[in-house]
């Protein structure tokens, strides 16, 4: 069965009409839904799945499950011991990257775990679609360039941060070789 990971901003706590319509459009397809336990995003859809009833749904953890709403299977992913910050909870998201056939992600035009993610779905040859907080259409990410006409609506200081975090230039210009960050 196909299966989309979700995920997305901490910022998000609401789900907006194009956000939950799409959703509708993964329960109607059937699709299994892999989802991290985080409170945002995460636990955003995972509330909003709970009120379709929706069984098709694994929550990826790592350590003690933060957030099952719906009290699906759950998945909890072996970490390296020696990760510190986002970067112990990213070893999730790359496996659910690596589980998922393709992504759907919820951004906020700040969070540095959700381009992290897309970085990580276009290095697995993946297609996402991106809703980007306070626009009106999504956007399909099927390669760096996607992603870099995604990111320009950032500021320099803001790409330079990510840059920083994430090392966001050197994965974007080697996206046929770029190893994933988890």
């Amino acid at each position: 069965m196909s299966s989309v990971f979700i995920g997305g901003s901490r910022k998000f706590s609401r789900l907006n009409p194009l956000v939950r319509q799409r959703l509708d459009s993964i329960v109607d397809k059937g699709l299994t839904v892999l989802v991290g336990d985080a409170s945002g995003a995460d636990k955003a859809v995972q509330r909003y799945l709970t009120s379709r009833s929706y069984p098709h749904v694994v929550v990826y953890c790592v350590g003690k499950c933060r957030n099952n709403v719906g009290d699906w299977e759950v998945r909890t992913i072996p970490t390296d011991a020696k990760a510190r910050g986002w970067r112990y909870f990213a070893q999730k998201d790359l496996a659910m990257a690596k589980d998922a056939t393709c992504g759907f992600m919820l951004w906020d035009g700040e969070s540095k775990g959700t381009v992290n993610n897309l970085l990580n779905l276009i290095h697995l040859g993946k297609t996402s679609l991106v809703y980007v907080s306070g626009q009106p259409e999504f956007t399909t990410i099927r390669s760096a360039h996607d992603l870099r006409r995604t990111l320009s609506v950032l500021s320099p200081r803001a790409l330079g941060e990510l840059d920083s975090k994430i090392d966001l230039e050197s994965r974007l210009a080697a996206e046929g070789q770029m190893l994933p960050l988890g």
